[in-house]
């Protein structure tokens, strides 16, 4: 009776299923996107089915509540945060999770290094930092060998407070975001691969006492994770958006993926032919030329970042402008709708978007199968 996510568990076991064949092949671990699942019960089920404890947190609320729910889980910040944040993570934190073990910080800069190392003297602990190296995404992150020995001295002079973890290089452009011209993904990957692989040379030889099996080499995302399977320099490889395939996400890497998050929403409202204010029954020439203002449907709510999926030839009517209250759509009478019956969009992006909705209403084959809270923005 009001808009839902909906999450089909059977199309997302199959696109979990392609992760986890993929990275068994390669021989990598697989870490879960927090953000792109932002659901306790949505996060212990895509764990269990891939059989993996790793997690990727992008937010120190979130980070609180990972760290509380799954105390035995190993996370890896997918984003530096600023030493604020990290100070009110450990201000709040409950529980047996122990960040000096499970915990590692992404540090982007040496300026970073310092605060985090600040941090840790004065609350008498040890922090884990896992560099974020610029593998060609250009967004930041170390990008040579220089600064990369500043953070790492950094690190070898304050053993008791720093721990080198490992690197962090995304790679969100091989597999989409560059033009065709410019490099296939597969020519990308290399690239990327080719800068990870001198990050990594240059902290095994200048920085030995640091290097160690251990390491996290994590890398990838939704768009990259199945090029991965060749490389064997990454130990990880990180993924949430696959798993749901909203439309953003509707390319190569990802075509055996398929939809598994949809908006769903009632009509509440049929009103026949487009009827445009001020011209009244005038209006009836745009439905006699085009078939598909021939009815009217006022949807509850509207206005998301998605795009009509079902039923097929819905499309937004632009006369009133976009509502968040109820959104003005047009068909023509082969929809088939009427008022409290049923209209299905697909987000086009996850992260951010699976949060405005209220629990998840999972499906199996086809019926309601449970709700599942998000996580709330407290802290």
């Amino acid at each position: 009776m009001r808009p839902c996510m909906v999450i089909d568990l059977d199309r997302m076991d199959r696109n979990i299923d392609l992760v986890t064949q993929s990275l068994k092949q390669g021989g990598k671990h697989y870490r879960i996107v927090e953000k792109s699942l932002p659901s306790h019960a949505l996060i212990d089920y895509v764990a269990r089915r891939a059989g993996t404890k790793r997690l990727m947190s992008f937010h120190q609320p979130f980070l609180n509540i990972d760290a509380e729910i799954f105390p035995d889980f190993d996370i890896l910040m997918g984003k530096p945060l600023p030493v604020q944040s990290a100070a009110l993570f450990y201000k709040q934190l409950k529980g047996s999770f122990d960040p000096s073990r499970q915990l590692q910080w992404l540090i982007d800069t040496p300026e970073r290094m310092q605060q985090y190392l600040a941090l840790a003297k004065g609350l008498g602990t040890r922090v884990r930092a896992n560099i974020e190296i610029d593998v060609g995404l250009h967004r930041g992150g170390v990008a040579d060998n220089a600064t990369l020995g500043r953070m790492l001295e950094l690190i070898a002079a304050n053993p008791q407070q720093l721990e080198f973890a490992g690197f962090m290089g995304y790679d969100a452009h091989v597999g989409f975001g560059v033009p065709k011209a410019l490099g296939t993904p597969q020519a990308l990957l290399a690239k990327a691969m080719a800068l990870y692989q001198g990050f990594v040379d240059h902290a095994r030889t200048q920085y030995p006492a640091l290097w160690n099996d251990r390491l996290t080499l994590n890398t990838g995302g939704s768009p990259s994770y199945k090029l991965h399977e060749a490389e064997t320099l990454s130990t990880e490889v990180s993924t949430g958006t696959a798993l749901l395939k909203p439309t953003h996400y509707d390319i190569e890497t990802l075509a055996a993926h398929v939809p598994a998050a949809f908006i769903a929403t009632p009509v509440i409202k049929a009103t026949g032919p487009v009827m445009i204010p001020a011209l009244d029954g005038k209006s009836k020439v745009f439905s006699w030329w085009d078939v598909n203002q021939r009815e009217t449907f006022y949807i509850y709510g509207g206005y998301w970042l998605a795009e009509y999926e079902s039923p097929k030839g819905l499309q937004f009517s632009g006369i009133l402008g976009h509502s968040a209250n109820q959104e003005n759509v047009t068909g023509s009478p082969a929809v088939g709708l009427k008022t409290d019956d049923q209209v299905f969009l697909r987000p086009a992006i996850a992260e951010g978007v699976l949060l405005q909705f209220g629990d998840l209403v999972t499906l199996r084959g086809g019926k309601v199968q449970d709700h599942w809270p998000v996580y709330q923005q407290t802290g």
